[in-house]
């Protein structure tokens, strides 16, 4: 009886219709994929879309925005950033940073750098080096709480966000004063939190 060679896991089709779907960002975040998965990294979907993974951790992921696409780092803040490329993705974002590209000439070109800043993101899932941030001080409205816990699918949705993106709604709804504004602005958010959306990403 002859070995049977091993056979590479199907293509999840979620993570096909991604790339392939047309858009502003396509080619550059093809131009990324090839990148991470050439870096070695698992090719997961979650968060309605493509995630990268290593040692049982989430390393990043490419997204495209209406001005820019974005190659984002869970665990940014743990890399040393020689070259000086690493931004916040948002004003409340803690953990994470982000590689901003314009188009797929840039990415070829960081390609190296992007590369090393990868390998060390797996260094440090691998030898399992946490983040010491301060306690989140944030409590969560009652008006957001209350509409959570009524609305399944805005739960759902809420709990799948970064955690950054779960800050910024949080920080957003509790700086209206009356609860009328905040049911408002939970209303408002509700379409773009169910698209994955945090309060900066447009």
């Amino acid at each position: 009886m002859t070995d049977q060679p091993a056979t590479s896991p199907a293509p999840d089709p979620r993570i096909e219709a991604f790339y392939a779907r047309p858009g502003r960002w396509q080619a550059e975040l093809s131009a990324l994929r090839a990148i991470l998965l050439e870096a070695g990294l698992g090719e997961e979907f979650k968060w309605r879309g493509p995630c990268y993974t290593a040692h049982g951790g989430n390393i990043g992921l490419a997204a495209g925005f209406k001005d820019r696409c974005v190659l984002s780092f869970f665990k940014g803040a743990l890399l040393s950033d020689p070259a000086g490329i690493l931004r916040l993705p948002g004003d409340n974002s803690r953990a994470g940073r982000v590689i901003e590209v314009a188009d797929v000439a840039q990415i070829a070109a960081l390609r190296p750098t992007i590369l090393a800043y990868l390998h060390e993101a797996i260094e440090n899932e691998r030898l399992g080096r946490k983040l010491t941030l301060p306690k989140d001080d944030l409590d969560m409205p009652p008006e957001l709480a209350e509409r959570l816990a009524g609305d399944a699918s805005l739960r759902d949705a809420f709990e799948a966000l970064t955690p950054g993106r779960r800050r910024s709604w949080i920080m957003h709804v509790s700086m209206a004063k009356q609860p009328a504004t905040r049911h408002a602005r939970i209303d408002k958010a509700a379409p773009s939190i169910h698209a994955g959306k945090g309060l900066n990403d447009r």
